[in-house]
C-alpha cells in the first residue's frame, strides 16, 4: 500500500507541474479546459487500473475452486464414524472412490465441501483394479474430463489426507504410466503431488479443474508421501466405472499362482535366455491347477503375447475375459507345451449356509462376558490377559489394564466377570503410571481397518500372486 501511495503521490504532482500555470500564465487568457478534464480522466483510468490488479479473483472464477466442490470425505456410517477416504462426484447421483477405501461396507455417509452430510449406497466394486462406485443424493455438478496426461505437466490432487479437512498439493506428472501391481492389469499416471493415507479416491486434476484420473496409492512399501504418487488415469476409470454399473466389466480371477521373472542368473543355471516366467507354487484346487500348471514350469508366451515379465500375464488375462480361455505357451523339463488356462470369475465371499436345503438355522450369539472377549480379570479388576486376535485386542486393551467403570459404572471384579455385554460397551481403565482412558469394546468387531494397498510378498519381492 506504500507504493501504491507513492506512485499515485508522483502522478499528481506531475499534473501539477504540467498543468500549473504561472503568474505571468494566469493574466494571459486561459487554455481551454478539455486538457485539464483530459487529465482527470486519465488519472481516474489509471487508479481503476491500478485497483483492479490488487482485488483478488472472485471464488466461482477459480476452477479449483470449483474442482474442489466436487470432491467428498467419505466416513463410516455406524456408531463408530470412522474416517475412510476421498471420493468425488462422477455423475449425477454418482460418487467414484477406491475399493479399498470402501472396504466390505454397503453404506457410508458423504462429506461435501461445505460440510454438509449426504448418504450413500456402495453399488458396485471391483476390488483388484480397486474401484468402487456409490449411488447418492448429492447434487453436484461432475469434474469434466481432460486429456490423457503428459510428462510434465502441472496437475492438482485433492483429497483428506490424514482426515484433514480437503486440501489441494500441486504437483507434475513425473512419468510415464507404468504398471505397479504386477498382478493388477493397470498402469498408472505417476506423479508428484503430495498423497497421504485418506488421500486415495480423490481426483488428480488440471489446472482448468479437468480430471486426470483417481488418486489411489503411494510407493510400494510407504505409509506416508516419499515423492511418488499413483492415480488411475481417466481412460480406465471411464471404462472401469460404465463396466461396473453396466454389469458388463468381468471380475478379475484368481489364477492361485506364485511366480517370478526368469532373471540372468536363473536363466544361466537352466541353460536359457532370460526370458518367461518361472511359477514357483501352485495352490491346490485353483484355476492354475485345474488348468495343468506345475511348480518349475516356465510360462513362455500368453496367447500371442510373449512374456518377460509377471505383469505381461496379467494384460493377457484381461484382454481374454471376454473369451474365458487363454492359451500358454509353457517349457516344462525342457520341453514345449500348450496348455489352456480357463478364466473364471470369482466367486464372492458368501455364507455357506446359504441355500442348503435342510441346514439348521444359525443362532446369533447375542451376549458375551469378558472372558469370552478375550480378557481375563483378577481379584482387583486387573487385566491378566488379553487373548491374540481378540476383540479386547482389537479394542487396545492390554495386560495390566486395571478396569475402574463400565458404562459409567464402577463395578466390583465379581460382577465383572458375570457381566453380560450385548453391545459395544465404553470402558474406562487405568494404566501403570495413574494414566486413564477410555476405550470401545465390541463383541463383533473384527479388527479391520485401513490399511495401505501393496502387491509386495514381504518373503521375496520377487514373487507375484496371481
Amino acid at each position: 500500500m506504500c507504493a501504491l501511495r507513492v506512485s499515485l503521490l508522483t502522478l499528481w504532482q506531475g499534473y501539477r507541474q504540467r498543468f500549473d500555470m504561472t503568474k505571468t500564465q494566469r493574466l494571459a487568457p486561459r487554455r481551454p479546459r478539455l486538457l485539464r478534464h483530459l487529465a482527470q480522466v486519465m488519472g481516474a483510468l489509471v487508479l481503476l487500473t491500478l485497483f483492479a490488479a490488487f482485488t483478488p479473483a472472485k471464488a466461482q472464477d477459480n476452477p479449483l475452486e470449483a474442482a474442489v466442490n466436487a470432491v467428498v470425505v467419505l466416513r463410516s456410517a455406524d456408531a463408530k464414524d470412522r474416517f475412510l477416504g476421498s471420493g468425488f462426484v462422477w455423475a449425477k447421483g454418482l460418487v467414484v472412490t477406491n475399493a479399498h477405501v470402501v472396504g466390505k461396507a454397503e453404506t457410508l455417509r458423504l462429506i461435501d465441501a461445505q460440510g454438509g452430510e449426504h448418504q450413500g449406497e456402495v453399488i458396485a466394486r471391483d476390488p483388484v483394479r480397486d474401484v468402487a462406485v456409490i449411488a447418492t443424493t448429492l447434487d453436484v455438478a461432475p469434474l469434466p474430463h481432460g486429456p490423457a496426461p503428459g510428462l510434465g505437466l502441472d496437475v492438482w490432487a485433492i483429497g483428506a489426507p490424514l482426515g484433514l479437512d480437503l486440501t489441494v498439493t500441486r504437483g507434475v506428472v513425473s512419468a510415464r504410466t507404468r504398471q505397479v501391481e504386477a498382478a493388477v492389469p493397470l498402469r498408472l499416471v505417476q506423479h508428484d503431488a503430495a498423497l497421504n493415507p485418506g488421500s486415495s479416491g480423490g481426483p488428480l486434476v488440471t489446472a482448468e479443474g479437468a480430471l486426470l484420473g483417481m488418486n489411489s496409492r503411494i510407493a510400494d512399501g510407504s505409509r506416508y508421501y516419499i515423492g511418488m504418487s499413483y492415480a488411475i488415469a481417466t481412460a480406465d476409470l471411464v471404462r472401469i466405472v460404465d463396466g461396473l454399473i453396466a454389469e458388463t466389466l468381468p471380475a478379475f480371477p484368481k489364477l492361485g499362482l506364485q511366480l517370478r521373472p526368469v532373471s540372468r542368473e536363473i536363466a544361466a543355471a537352466l541353460g536359457m535366455e532370460p526370458t518367461g516366467v518361472l511359477i514357483d507354487r501352485v495352490m491346490p484346487g485353483e484355476l492354475a491347477e485345474k488348468s495343468g500348471l506345475q511348480a518349475g514350469d516356465i510360462i513362455l508366451t500368453a496367447g500371442q503375447t510373449p512374456l518377460h515379465e509377471p505383469g505381461a500375464l496379467a494384460f493377457a488375462i484381461d484382454a481374454a475375459l471376454g473369451i474365458g480361455r487363454l492359451p500358454l505357451g509353457v517349457l516344462r523339463n525342457g520341453q514345449p507345451l500348450v496348455l489352456e488356462l480357463v478364466l473364471t470369475a470369482p466367486q464372492d465371499g458368501v455364507l455357506a449356509l446359504r441355500g442348503v436345503e435342510g441346514a439348521a438355522p444359525l443362532n446369533r450369539v447375542t451376549s458375551y462376558r469378558l472372558e469370552g472377549l478375550g480378557v481375563q480379570v483378577d481379584d482387583s479388576a486387573r487385566i491378566t490377559a488379553v487373548t491374540e486376535n481378540s476383540p479386547g485386542l482389537f479394542a487396545g486393551l492390554v495386560r495390566g489394564d486395571v478396569i475402574l467403570a463400565v458404562n459409567g459404572h464402577a463395578l466390583a471384579a465379581a460382577d465383572l466377570r458375570k457381566l453380560d455385554i450385548t453391545d459395544p460397551a465404553l470402558i474406562l481403565v487405568q494404566r501403570a503410571g495413574g494414566m486413564t482412558l477410555h476405550v470401545i469394546l465390541d463383541p463383533w468387531d473384527s479388527g479391520e481397518g485401513i490399511r495401505p494397498v501393496g502387491g509386495a510378498n514381504v518373503l521375496d519381492p520377487a514373487i507375484v500372486v496371481f
